[in-house]
């Protein structure tokens, strides 16, 4: 009897963790149902007697809030004071910008999982589907971009002009001061359809609807400064750019050099309050074509003419600096591999008034802050739509390509070494549009800063690993520059899309899980609040919450593993009902870790980048694959097709965070910590798996034919003329296989088992129809596909002349369609 009363007991104990109840609850449970327990059991009223001395008081402790805050929290708080870490005004300012939404739930090791599949996606208004299909569509055709990147090295006065009159500059400015005032979706749909088309025009598109003067003046600027400027910015009257990164100065950007000076200038024979500014800015996109800059800088004041006269030094602050400002250098270009605008800006002694700080003369030492929060723009809409937007065109022509060219006889792309490049590719542009779409609906929401720099990081890295995929299998193909060659261009621009808006390796290894970690976490940042406010009390009531709720966290992670994740939740039905239990198991195991590597490493943490950077990739793998199971109970439920693609991506995700975790424990710099959390969240190993062989097989098959999944991507993307452009030109020839396959390949049999004769294909042909083998009709389509065929595997060459001086051959006379030669 005693012993089943102490596993009840036992049970009873867990199963209060598991599901959460306060720890000092479960303290005075326990407390009262031993003392019971003994008092009815084998050890008697004494046992009773021994317990009660033990447990009684420390449920009375834990109980007590003033006794426990005076013997327990006191010595913990000073503790706590001294270890935690100092933080910089920018990194305060940095984390309590933006909001946090669905990776919050991730990281709180318990998601609700109808906040994700109840919220619906941000649907496109009929102005918005107008524009993206006639103004959007009209801007593409007029795109070459080998013309523009090889040749011109910008784009066509008339693209400027169209960009301009039709209102791409104005996307996010707000109807009422002239602009489209698209949604986030809407914004991130035209930047990724045009980028389908040329990467420079995408740019170009993107940088003022990203962070900017434009976004900058929306949400800080004065009343005058928005009446006068966004109408212009709208109609594209002015072109924008923003001078934040400095030959001294990139991640840090709490370090910039640039100084702007209060003083007082004549003007106009008046005595006028303003910035003296000193500058030298490089990596500006549009700043060699800019009318109007957004600077980033330190203002300083050293005569206290600002305010009340006792701040000398204000920080960073942004103003606006005409692009006819005396002493400003401007138009030097760099050459980052693409033709799109960019370059340094350079300033010495250049005046500006104090109302041309963004925001007044009020907003002064508030431009860290004000570009933090508007840094959502670049990294969750930009960036991610120029990625998928390579992820979508490769899917197609890859496919395509891989059905088309063949090698011994077969389609390259039944040989499995491609098919695992292929399966990357299919998984990754899944992965890569089914986060598009969801973090589009975040932004059209909130602003969820730690969304946004991990989508930012994964986008572009999937579209690296998508991009080299491609390369690998196109082989010569890809390698080839010309008019034909779809793949050269983005490959050689990659770089760009790794290192704006935050270098990949820092946003890794200090953004995601730095950021993550304080603004997702219950506790952590309320208790660093109370410490800096010196509130014992307040910290009392945070720090024992927060004790109950790691202990928790242990024990769901730890029964999850035991368990196989089977106690976990599962919100749908259907094929993929146990990743949702798998995602729960590896958030309750993210949420435990990371308490555990707070409490035991304490600031140190923010040094050990490798450590926090694993803690990262597991919410940001977490993310990922939330989104797609979203994308698929939206989209692909009822598609054969949608679900090898969800299984891989879903495989690929879950897998990149059990190995995240793994490396996490044996990595961990306190070994003996590691292997503790090891046994708790990994008792039997990493299970989960990367994509097998056949899911590769199976998105390698439906890539190389028309499918759900491609229909969906393909009416995203900018398909050009099938005469003259090379992707049309492409897609019709594989269209026309869809049509002959069959023949095709009776005909392909039958020459390589000797029952044809002829010296060439028309030779081969004829025989083919004289022993019955196709007919008359076949051949011919067969005698068309083969023309198309070879057009769409050749490469480019070239006049010498013209790739010595391309801008000086075409002005010779030679006309567009005799610069290349098949």
């Amino acid at each position: 009897m005693y012993p089943a009363i102490m596993l009840a007991l036992l049970v009873l104990l867990v199963t209060a963790l598991y599901r959460g109840i306060r720890l000092v609850t479960v303290t005075a449970l326990v407390a009262a149902a031993f003392a019971a327990t003994w008092l009815v059991g084998p050890l008697g009223p004494a046992g009773a007697l021994a317990g009660a001395l033990v447990l009684v008081p420390l449920a009375v402790l834990l109980n007590v809030p003033a006794l426990r805050r005076r013997v327990l929290t006191a010595p913990l708080f000073r503790a706590f004071r001294a270890v935690l870490p100092a933080m910089s005004d920018t990194e305060r300012e940095a984390l309590e910008a933006g909001d946090t939404w669905w990776e919050a739930e991730l990281f709180r090791g318990r998601p609700d999982w109808p906040q994700l599949l109840d919220t619906p996606y941000t649907r496109l208004t009929d102005e918005e589907q107008r524009f993206l299909d006639e103004d959007t569509d009209a801007l593409c055709a007029m795109l070459d971009e080998w013309q523009i990147h090889f040749e011109d090295k910008d784009l066509p006065p008339e693209v400027w002009a169209f960009i301009r009159e039709r209102g791409f500059f104005g996307m996010l400015i707000r109807k009422e001061h002239g602009g489209l005032g698209f949604s986030a979706q809407a914004q991130s749909m035209v930047v990724s359809k045009i980028a389908t088309r040329s990467v420079t025009a995408a740019v170009t598109v993107m940088v003022p609807n990203s962070l900017g003067p434009g976004e900058l003046l929306q949400h800080y600027g004065t009343a005058e400064q928005q009446a006068y400027w966004l109408p212009r910015l709208a109609r594209g009257e002015e072109t924008p750019c923003f001078g934040l990164t400095g030959p001294e100065v990139g991640s840090d950007a709490g370090a910039i050099p640039d100084t702007g000076v209060v003083c007082r200038r004549t003007v106009n024979g008046e005595s006028v309050l303003g910035i003296e500014l000193t500058f030298d800015k490089r990596y500006i996109t549009l700043a060699p074509v800019a009318t109007v800059i957004g600077l980033a800088f330190r203002l300083l004041d050293p005569d206290g003419l600002l305010g009340d006269g006792t701040t000398t030094d204000y920080g960073i602050t942004c103003a606006l600096v005409p692009g006819d400002a005396d002493g400003l250098e401007i138009g030097r270009r760099h050459y980052p591999g693409g033709a799109f605008m960019n370059g340094p800006l350079r300033g010495r002694n250049v005046f500006v008034p104090v109302d041309a700080i963004i925001g007044g003369p009020a907003m002064a030492g508030a431009g860290w802050r004000m570009l933090v929060e508007c840094l959502s723009a670049g990294r969750g809409i930009s960036l991610p739509a120029l990625a998928t937007a390579t992820g979508k065109g490769l899917y197609g022509a890859t496919g395509a390509y891989t059905a088309i060219r063949r090698q011994f006889n077969v389609p390259i792309g039944r040989f499995e070494g491609v098919q695992e490049a292929m399966g990357r590719i299919g998984g990754l542009t899944y992965t890569l549009e089914a986060s598009r779409t969801l973090t589009a609906t975040a932004l059209d929401r909130c602003s969820p800063g730690v969304i946004t720099a991990l989508l930012k990081y994964h986008s572009t890295e999937m579209m690296r690993q998508v991009v080299t995929d491609a390369m690998d299998i196109h082989g010569g193909r890809g390698v080839i520059m010309g008019p034909r060659n779809y793949l050269a261009i983005p490959w050689q621009q990659l770089p760009v899309a790794i290192t704006v808006e935050g270098a990949n390796i820092m946003t890794r290894s200090l953004m995601i899980f730095g950021q993550g970690a304080i603004r997702c976490h219950p506790y952590v940042y309320p208790e660093m609040e109370a410490t800096r406010d010196n509130d014992l009390e307040r910290f009392d009531r945070l720090f024992w919450a927060h004790a109950g709720y790691t202990i928790n966290r242990g024990v769901r992670a730890w029964g999850l593993a035991l368990t196989g994740a089977r106690l976990a939740q599962t919100p749908v039905s259907g094929p993929l009902k146990g990743y949702y239990r798998d995602v729960e198991r590896l958030s309750a195991a993210l949420s435990f870790c990371s308490d555990v590597a707070m409490s035991t490493l304490g600031g140190s943490l923010k040094l050990r980048e490798s450590t926090s950077a694993r803690l990262g990739d597991m919410l940001s793998q977490l993310y990922l694959a939330t989104a797609v199971l979203k994308y698929y109970e939206t989209y692909g439920r009822d598609s054969d097709d949608h679900l090898p693609h969800a299984r891989w991506a879903l495989d690929h995700a879950l897998s990149r965070a059990g190995e995240a975790l793994d490396a996490f424990c044996r990595n961990y710099p306190k070994p003996l910590v590691g292997r503790l959390l090891a046994w708790v969240v990994l008792p039997f190993g990493q299970p989960w798996k990367r994509p097998a062989d056949a899911l590769n097989g199976q998105i390698a098959d439906l890539m190389m034919r028309p499918n759900a999944v491609s229909e969906v991507l393909r009416g995203h993307i900018y398909v050009g003329d099938r005469a003259t452009d090379p992707t049309g030109q492409l897609l019709e020839t594989f269209e026309q296989l869809q049509r002959v396959g069959p023949a095709y390949e009776r005909f392909l049999k039958a020459v390589s088992r000797g029952r044809i004769n002829g010296a060439d294909l028309d030779a081969q042909l004829v025989d083919a129809v004289r022993e019955e083998i196709i007919g008359t009709v076949d051949a011919d389509a067969i005698r068309a596909y083969d023309a198309l065929r070879r057009e769409a595997i050749h490469t480019d060459d070239f006049d010498a002349e013209y790739v010595r001086d391309p801008l000086a051959f075409r002005r010779d006379g030679v006309e567009a369609s005799a610069r290349h030669a098949v």
